[in-house]
């Protein structure tokens, strides 16, 4: 589980999966994956993940107001 304040707001986030972001050339495993989830029913997403160099194959749980 992650959380996402980057947009004025804290969401909830659960990893599927994660893929290292050196992956060939040509090549989307992340995105991949995440199509397969979305194809199934599952509201998947990539994000990248600056501080591990990993995309993350995510879905968001619930979104909250950020307290200021």
């Amino acid at each position: 589980m992650e959380l996402d304040v980057t947009r004025g707001y804290t969401m909830r986030r659960t990893v599927l999966e994660k893929f290292p972001a050196g992956g060939p050339r040509g090549s989307w495993p992340a995105e991949e994956f995440a199509r397969a989830r979305r194809d199934e029913g599952t509201p998947a997403e990539v994000v990248m993940d600056l501080a591990s160099d990993f995309f993350l194959v995510v879905v968001p749980q619930q979104a909250t107001e950020a307290a200021t």
